[in-house]
């Protein structure tokens, strides 16, 4: 497999073509941002904790019924992916109440939703990922209502499956974003799941174990990062 141009440049990972049309390369960086870049750093083996966490949650997803684009490991911080049309779409499932919906809504932070809110957001740096909804999407021909049903089910079915990964491992899966793309007429997961783009609280003292420690000036970020990786199980070494 040949490593070729640089494809995209995103706030942590950079995706790369390949010698095979329908395959990519995604490279995780160590950089770490907040408020869409405006404060970028690095963090030591950040890139490699993610790929390989990474690489653990989409088996696991595999496993349970859930495609998705990972096809294989290449080394420490990339991964061999099926090359997607990818959906501008970010799909948030909320178990417990945080970030921005706190501030939007007013509500308790780590009050218990139940049942689990959903969201979508424009996948927009620009614009700061705005929240939108079905008919939006319908309007300005971002996905079909068809491909619109398939990822909040899919996202649906994540949740049930990653929220009793993490319970059993000790941890409360409080909100997490998912992105789609089309392969083969069929819509899979894209992009990746790592702390990066997940709230994670331990279950027990409720401390963040996630991307909040950086930007909440918490520090440890990678060290949660890790500890979170091995709690799962995930071979680092």
């Amino acid at each position: 497999m040949e490593k070729k141009a640089e494809l995209y440049k995103g706030k942590a990972k950079s995706v790369y073509t390949t010698d095979e049309d329908d395959k990519l390369i995604l490279h995780f960086r160590n950089d770490t941002s907040m408020n869409d870049g405006e404060r970028i750093e690095q963090l030591e083996r950040k890139g490699m904790v993610n790929n390989k966490f990474n690489a653990f949650i989409m088996g696991k997803l595999e496993a349970a019924g859930v495609e998705t684009h990972q096809i294989q490991l290449l080394g420490d911080d990339e991964s061999l992916v099926k090359k997607l049309d990818m959906i501008p779409i970010e799909c948030v499932v909320r178990n417990i109440a945080s970030g921005s919906l706190v501030r939007r809504l007013g509500v308790p932070d780590g009050m218990d939703l139940n049942p689990p809110t959903f969201e979508f957001f424009l996948k927009n740096d620009d614009l700061h990922d705005p929240m939108i909804n079905d008919y939006h999407i319908r309007t300005f021909g971002w996905a079909s209502d068809e491909e619109v049903a398939q990822m909040k089910a899919l996202t649906f079915k994540v949740n049930e499956v990653l929220k009793r990964l993490f319970a059993d491992a000790g941890m409360l899966l409080v909100d997490y974003k998912l992105e789609f793309g089309r392969y083969q007429g069929r819509v899979i997961l894209g992009d990746e799941f790592s702390p990066d783009g997940c709230r994670l609280w331990d279950a027990d003292t409720r401390n963040k174990l996630d991307k909040d420690r950086f930007r909440q000036g918490l520090g440890g970020v990678v060290e949660a990062y890790e500890e979170v990786a091995h709690r799962l199980g995930v071979k680092l070494d």
